[in-house]
């Protein structure tokens, strides 16, 4: 290991690479705390920028404060107050700030997204302004009485946030209660006149009437529990404190209870300030079902102003009749009810209630408080062992109220039975244990005396008791392991008889489960060692005396697992052997991930063998189903073997769950019979290391089976016979998926008069071969070898067909995954604003003088500074602007070329004032709306074309608002379209010369013969670090040398934008052979070929180069040729192909082009690489053999439009969206949509076509086209000729899909035109909703885009020098200072201001004579 010299980083070496690291990475650390808490010696805290990074690193770090190296510098700030009420507004803070380096700078505060203004700096405290009434957060009740915000300083001179703390707005208004009021922690007051929560206590009506303790507010009192029965008349008195007094105008007290849902309000007396009285009345509720009801009470005063209750006093209604039936459950009511029991009416009542007064009234306390007429109405068990023991269940009305009524008068079959005083429950339940029966006792009746055994206190059973015997006959099964768990049944006679089940195997107890009267069941418990144990079981006080034998034996093992690999939803085989497994009646297998654990069930096979279907994995919701899983823990649940539980030797894998795709957006797939099906997919074979075990696919075409053929990304299915709609299945392990639907169609019998056609016109053909061939046989022996000759172009065009349309389906099928994958990752080379604007308003000028300071001679400079100032405060003023651009649009002499210009220029120089730009732009596009209707052009030409300056500047304007759009949200579909395309192109032969292409959208550039070639893997050395791996990079052994050194340089410097990169021009491609030799190639040298004067251009097959060879690029030494061959090769032919190659790939090329190959001037060698240019006639008759019929290939269009399909769609849909992945529809688009909707409101334009137009020209045609043509105003990047034909191929479609007319389309239409005719009816409804979305949402306040215009305005204010653009446009004046001077004179508003006479001292002022 050794530092750089810079000692940033670590230079480690291992066997095969030599590795940089860096010495350290503090940019991982978000906050101070973390930075200086980390220990990292070369890490600090740059203050200002809020950022951990290494001290250099950090500017003007040697100053005081500005870096901190220990965790006591960290930046502390406290502000008071800490918190202020919501309806307080612009209140004064001091923020005192400890350890902030010098801030004459200035700060900003921001209360989050609320506000932000400027801080005053006193020393080392910021005051600052709280947010205006229109930014205070609101507050609701669901959501508290305070809201939190960040309020953070931030640094003017960084514009970063370096410090920051806890602001927090309260709303005292959102308690309704004193309480909650006065309890909260901020500054909350209670008006108790006037029942509101206030921050000021000025603002209650009374000084007697402000609360600020809580025991100063009006509460009801903690009361004994209030008892009020149903349907009698009673009042409700209530303690309470502090109850105010209504006032003059105030109403008096109420009570509310709610009962069962419906309030019932009872006037209410206040006594004093601390006693309330709710008025006699009486209450009821529904039903029989509920004895005492809970009531919610509040007492309320002046209509809804409610006392505090924190007691949460209730009161509770009852009913005595409710659920007390019986006596005995009357009298065991609470005695507070005051309930007894009726004899005369058998019910359970109030004293007042029973009538008539004579009937005799039972109370728990009374002299008649015993019930009589006891009943039993069950028992359990009904048998038992004549041993006794047998724990009896009696239950039954009037069973005595206290125990000792019953303790010593219970009787079971005549045999005295036990009361158990803790199973006794009064009046209800008596459990008794029987004595030992005599074994003259066979069944009996139960009997029960309460008291004493008179007639009226004595109860029966109507069931019958009766004593049997026991006896046991097996066991099953008779051996288990040792660790116990084993589930046992024994079989026997009368085995449910009796309360109490023991099960003994030897010493160790069998855990009972349940029973029946033939069988008990229980589970073993482990024993403490292997062999035979006496099973023993004791029902109650009787021991059964037949003996059983159970044997323990070893525990089973596992020895082995195959596969040890699964998939998530699990339910595929696993196969397992071991020993004694065949002991285990219900084996089952587990796995347990994150805490949830799956189970699924095995199947023995014999003692060493059993099948276990593997449990699914409980993963999550957001399990990425791309991940391989291992369980926590896995293994088997054999009884109760621990041992096995969890397999700490198994490595057992989840592999991600086979994912489906669906058969297109309609969900069905058409095929001929005999067609297989193929269902496309991933993850569908595991990559399992060795082993022969794959996963086991089913398909269904309906009800029927399918064969099926697996590879990684799609099952095969050779369908069977069947015709019609069939839903697919397919399943596999413990998941099952159906991509749709399969339409089988027919095969179509002909009718008999098409059969008897063909029949007659094949009948008329084979006479006609016939005469022909007679006539044939008396020519020549030459025609005969013609004809023979010509059958065989037939027969080798015919396969050449097939084999096109094969090729073009393969590649539609497969290209689609690999161009997805190839994409992932790539980062997108974004040009920063200035140079994306400069592309777009200026395009082609790459050094225009609005980004270069002024150049004026020093003796002229103070007058032209002077007069370009005066300039600009006339191209501020809307009267001059306006007049001047009119003006200079009415002069012939003014092209469409200046129109561009000068709207251009005016933007630059009003780029920091683009509320101004905006205002004159809807001023002069109102004017072009009023200029069009009166012309009586069609309404929809509007826009359409950039034929005045106000159009050129809505492109502008868009321009400058939609560059954040671009970069966050449509710049990287756009991107990935490019870059697909580039690809796509680049997989197949590319003729450098002409530039057209195997794979292309366009129907110009496509190569329309059959091209051999091969794809080539190079290994290319790394140009940074020869010593590191070599860089693997994908040619055809038909690309050119240069463009071989193109793909080498994209493989290199693939993240690196096109600009930084080296040029092709300016390297050699160099050879590395294996026997050491070096050969630099080219695409012209003395190898060249020449044939009949056409120059063949060198590819990589012409130097026999191999798959994987070893090439480098190395800076070119002399020319574009080697010096050896100088003499040999044209310098006029290198001078003229490089022109050629440059034209071809230019990035500006806006067009489709096709390069004339013009012939040598010296030699007339032309030059060709695949195709030759047939446009010089000496095409050879043999020639039409090799090209074939050319519209073949057009399948290759359609071959390419469906692998690019996805990256069209993921840009319109992103274009043609108001929800863009989180970001909001700029606000720029929905401003001026609404604009231009006023303006057909204006002209009475109501026809929704007109407006569909005018949205299209002014934002998708005038700009998206734009940027979808031309990238490269956007990225980074190189666009060729090919790539450039394809994107206007998408823009095309894109202006059709925006377009309301129908385009009717037929064989004869362009191909462009019919490549997407099926899918732009879908995009224009993806237009149409986006129209509508916008229109449907808020309109957008003057204010509100005001103030988004400004903060752009400041974001970009120095990006352009506005002097020289003010010069530039002030050429302009001076061609044409007559009429603007003319002009502004015959303007009534101009003359006022005296603009003519400003014009006139500007031009004296920039006058090169002055």
């Amino acid at each position: 290991m050794a530092f750089t010299k810079n000692e940033e980083q670590l230079v480690i070496m291992s066997d095969k690479q030599l590795t940089r690291v860096p010495v350290e990475s503090c940019g991982q650390y978000s906050t101070c705390s973390e930075c200086l808490g980390s220990g990292d010696p070369h890490c600090g805290w740059c203050v200002l920028h809020n950022r951990c990074t290494r001290k250099e690193r950090c500017k003007r770090s040697h100053e005081p404060r500005r870096f901190a190296s220990e965790m006591k510098q960290c930046v502390r700030l406290t502000v008071h107050p800490n918190n202020i009420s919501v309806s307080q507004y612009n209140v004064t803070l001091i923020l005192e700030a400890y350890n902030v380096p010098e801030l004459s700078a200035g700060v900003n505060c921001t209360f989050e997204d609320l506000s932000e203004m400027d801080g005053q700096v006193v020393g080392n405290q910021i005051r600052c302004k709280s947010p205006a009434e229109k930014e205070v957060p609101r507050i609701i009740t669901e959501n508290g009485d305070h809201h939190i915000v960040q309020l953070q300083l931030k640094s003017k001179e960084t514009g970063m946030t370096f410090a920051s703390t806890n602001f927090v707005f309260y709303n005292c208004s959102v308690h309704n209660s004193c309480l909650s009021c006065v309890e909260s922690p901020y500054q909350c007051h209670w008006c108790k006149y006037r029942h509101v929560c206030t921050h000021d206590p000025r603002t209650c009506s009374f000084q007697e009437g402000r609360v600020k303790m809580p025991e100063e507010c009006p509460q009801l009192l903690q009361t004994e529990k209030i008892l009020i029965p149903v349907d009698v008349v009673k009042p409700i008195t209530l303690k309470a404190k502090n109850l105010p007094q209504p006032q003059s105008g105030q109403k008096g007290y109420e009570c509310l209870l709610n009962i069962q849902g419906n309030e019932q309000r009872v006037p209410a007396l206040r006594f004093n300030s601390s006693s309330v009285q709710c008025q006699n009345t009486s209450y009821s509720y529904e039903g029989m079902e509920i004895d005492s009801l809970p009531v919610e009470l509040t007492v309320v005063w002046n209509g809804d102003f409610s006392i505090d209750n924190p007691a949460l006093s209730k009161v509770h209604l009852y009913k005595c009749g409710a659920k007390r039936p019986s006596c005995g459950l009357c009298l065991k009511a609470n005695p507070d009810f005051e309930c007894g029991w009726c004899a005369g009416g058998s019910k359970c009542t109030l004293k007042q209630h029973c009538f008539p007064p004579e009937n005799p009234w039972l109370e728990l306390s009374g002299t008649y408080g015993k019930c009589a007429n006891p009943r039993i109405t069950q028992i359990t068990p009904v048998t038992g062992p004549r041993e006794g023991g047998t724990k009896v269940t009696i239950r039954g009305e009037n069973l005595g109220l206290e125990f000792w009524e019953i303790e010593n008068d219970v009787k079971v079959a005549e045999v005295k039975c036990t009361p158990l005083i803790e199973e006794y429950i009064p009046a209800e339940q008596i459990v008794c244990e029987i004595g030992d029966a005599k074994p003259s006792q066979h069944a009996g009746f139960v009997d029960v005396c309460v008291g004493n055994c008179r007639p009226n206190f004595m109860a029966r059973s109507s069931l019958v008791y009766y004593f049997v015997t026991l006896a046991l006959s097996r066991l099953e099964p008779s051996l288990g392991p040792v660790s116990g768990g084993t589930q046992v049944t024994i079989t026997g006679t009368n085995l449910s008889a009796g309360s109490s089940v023991k099960v003994m195997f030897g010493g160790q107890p069998c855990i009972f489960d349940r029973r029946t009267a033939s069988e008990i069941f229980c589970n073993t418990t482990a024993a403490p060692s292997l062999g035979k144990v006496k099973v023993t079981v004791q029902v109650d006080k009787a021991k059964i005396p037949q003996e059983l034998v159970f044997e323990y034996v070893e525990d089973p093992k596992i020895i082995k697992m195959e596969p040890e690999w699964s998939i998530v939803s699990g339910n595929t085989p696993i196969s397992v052997w071991g020993t004694n497994l065949d002991i285990i009646r219900n084996p089952r297998i587990r796995a347990r991930l994150a805490g949830k654990e799956h189970i699924n069930n095995c199947t023995v096979l014999n003692s060493t063998e059993m099948t276990c279907q593997a449990p699914a994995l409980a993963v999550n919701s957001n399990y990425q189903n791309d991940l391989i899983e291992r369980p926590e823990e896995f293994g088997f649940i054999l009884d109760n073997v621990q041992a096995l539980l969890v397999l700490n030797k198994t490595n057992f894998t989840y592999y991600p769950d086979p994912v489906f795709e669906p058969f297109g957006p309609s969900g069905i797939l058409e095929l001929k019979p005999g067609t297989p099906i193929i269902l496309k997919g991933k993850n569908l074979m595991p990559p399992v290391a060795g082993g022969n075990m794959k996963l086991k696919y089913s398909m269904y075409i309906g009800e029927k089976p399918c064969t099926v053929t697996v590879s990684d990304v799609q099952l095969l299915c050779e369908s069977p016979n069947l015709t019609g709609r069939h839903k697919v299945m397919a399943r596999v392990g413990g998941m099952e998926f159906s991509p749709g639907m399969v339409y089988i169609t027919p095969d179509s019998p002909l009718s008999l008069p098409a059969i008897v056609s063909i029949a007659a016109a094949g009948g008329l053909l084979i006479i006609f071969i016939v005469a022909v061939l007679i006539a044939y046989k008396r020519k020549s022996r030459e025609s005969d070898l013609t004809l023979k000759r010509l059958q065989m172009q037939m027969d080798n065009l015919e396969s050449r067909v097939a084999l096109e349309c094969k090729e073009a389906f393969a590649e539609l099928q497969t290209d689609i995954h690999e161009l997805t994958s190839d994409l992932d990752g790539a980062g997108i080379p974004f040009l920063d604003y200035r140079t994306y604007t400069m592309r777009v308003l200026f395009p082609g000028i790459e050094d225009h003088p609005v980004l270069r300071d002024l150049e004026v001679p020093g003796y002229r400079q103070e007058r032209v500074e002077k007069g370009l100032k005066l300039f600009a405060q006339l191209i501020n003023n809307k009267v001059f602007l306006l007049s001047f651009i009119r003006t200079l649009e009415s002069q012939r002499s003014f092209s469409m070329r200046d129109r561009g210009n000068v709207a251009s220029l005016i933007m630059t120089v009003l780029q920091s004032k683009l509320e101004y730009a905006t205002d004159v732009l809807k001023q002069l596009l109102s004017d072009l709306i009023d200029k069009n209707l009166e012309s009586k052009n069609h309404p929809k030409l509007l826009l359409r074309r950039t034929e005045s300056v106000a159009e050129k500047m809505l492109t502008n304007w868009f321009t400058f608002l939609l560059y954040k759009f671009l970069k966050e949200c449509a710049g990287e579909p756009l991107f990935s379209l490019f870059c697909a395309i580039k690809q796509q192109m680049e997989k197949g032969p590319i003729d450098s010369i002409t530039g057209e292409a195997r794979y292309s959208l366009s129907e110009d550039k496509l190569i329309r013969q059959q091209i051999d070639y091969k794809t080539l893997v190079l290994n290319c050395v790394n140009p940074d670090n020869v010593n590191s791996p070599m860089i693997p990079v994908k040619i055809l052994n038909c690309d050119t040398i240069t463009q071989v050194k193109e793909k080498i340089l994209d493989a290199i410097f693939k993240n690196l934008p096109c600009s930084h990169r080296p040029k092709a021009a300016d390297m050699d491609l160099e050879w590395r052979q294996a026997n050491g030799s070096r050969m630099i190639l080219q695409d012209e040298d003395s190898t060249t070929k020449i044939e009949n004067d056409w120059k063949r251009l060198n590819v990589i097959a012409h130097y026999q180069v191999l798959d994987g060879s070893i090439v480098a690029l190395v800076s070119k030494q002399v020319t574009a040729y080697n010096a050896a061959n100088n003499s040999t090769v044209s310098r006029t032919s290198a001078s003229r192909y490089e022109n050629m190659i440059k034209y071809t790939g230019s990035p500006d090329s806006l067009r489709s082009r096709t390069p004339m190959i013009t012939p040598d001037l010296e030699t007339g060698v032309k030059v060709w690489h695949l195709v030759k240019n047939h446009e010089h006639g000496d095409q050879k008759e043999g020639d039409r053999g090799s090209k074939m019929v050319s519209e073949i290939y057009l399948t290759r269009l359609l071959a390419t439009k469906g692998t690019l399909q996805k990256f069209v769609d993921d840009l319109f849909e992103t274009i043609f969206s108001t929800a863009h992945r989180g970001s909001a529809l700029p606000l720029a688009i929905k401003y001026m949509f609404d604009f231009l909707d006023e303006q057909a409101d204006k002209h009475n334009i109501h026809d929704p076509h007109v407006r569909h137009t005018w949205k299209s020209n002014c934002l998708p045609l005038r700009f998206w086209v734009n940027v979808i043509k031309n990238p490269q105003f956007v990225f980074d990047i190189h666009k060729n000729s090919i790539t450039d034909a394809c994107l206007s191929v998408v823009a095309q479609t894109f202006m059709d899909s925006c377009s309301t007319s129908e385009h009717r389309l037929g064989k004869d239409s362009p191909s462009n035109k019919l490549l997407y005719a099926k899918d732009i009816p879908s995009y224009k409804n993806w237009v149409e909703r986006y129209y509508s979305d916008i229109a449907k949402m808020p309109a957008i306040s003057d204010q509100d885009m005001n103030a988004y215009l400004a903060e752009q305005s400041r974001m970009h204010m120095n990006e352009f020098n506005t002097m020289s653009s003010l010069s530039e446009i002030y050429s302009y004046v001076g061609k044409y200072s007559e009429e603007i001077l003319t002009a502004l004179d015959q303007d009534d508003q101009a003359g006022k201001q005296k603009l003519g006479c400003k014009v006139e001292q500007v031009i004296a002022l920039l006058s090169i004579d002055s």
